[in-house]
């Protein structure tokens, strides 16, 4: 029988496989958390990809690297931040960014900071690159609050493509039925 850990990181290689993510990619897991797809995402691009795990907290980082480390896994870099809104990347070197469970009006409750998140996501990614946002809290009773932050990423030039839905890891702890919202990256 499987572990839940194994079923999280089978359920969470299913779902970011079926939303595009490919070897090779460049991939940043913003608000990263425990890892629970920075992971999946670091089997998928293999190699020669990379997974950036972004997160405020250090302790966290720290766990992270350090499991990563006994894992075997070397395509996991940590990316520590100061402000909740700045990726420290090149401009136009990632292929994908994942916002899931992170852009919500705990932690980005300010329009202004919601923006500036967005505009640093839009430097960083490709052209044609996705932004895949899970909206956990900005669902059931809130729909007003998830309309306006798809709103929000349209005025900051992304265009919605498609939702997925499937299982989720929330919380560390749940596997959930879900989604995901994918927008690409459009011309400034």
């Amino acid at each position: 029988m499987k572990s839940s850990k194994e079923k999280w990181t089978e359920a969470g290689e299913k779902l970011l496989k079926q939303i595009g993510i490919r070897e090779d990619q460049k991939v940043v897991d913003f608000g990263c958390g425990s890892g629970n797809y920075t992971f999946p995402a670091a089997r998928i691009v293999g190699k020669r990809g990379s997974v950036y795990a972004l997160d405020k907290d250090k302790k966290v980082l720290n766990e992270l690297m350090h499991k990563a480390e006994s894992m075997g896994i070397y395509n996991i870099f940590r990316l520590d931040v100061s402000k909740d809104s700045e990726i420290p990347l090149d401009n136009e070197s990632v292929d994908v960014v994942l916002l899931f469970d992170v852009l919500h009006f705990y932690y980005f409750p300010e329009k202004d900071s919601r923006k500036s998140l967005l505009h640093d996501i839009h430097r960083v990614l490709k052209a044609g690159a996705l932004l895949l946002l899970c909206p956990t809290h900005l669902q059931s009773n809130m729909e007003p609050k998830l309309e306006q932050v798809q709103r929000e990423i349209g005025e900051a030039n992304f265009d919605f493509e498609c939702e997925y839905s499937g299982t989720l890891i929330i919380h560390d702890k749940n596997l959930e039925e879900n989604k995901v919202m994918c927008f690409r990256k459009t011309a400034n």
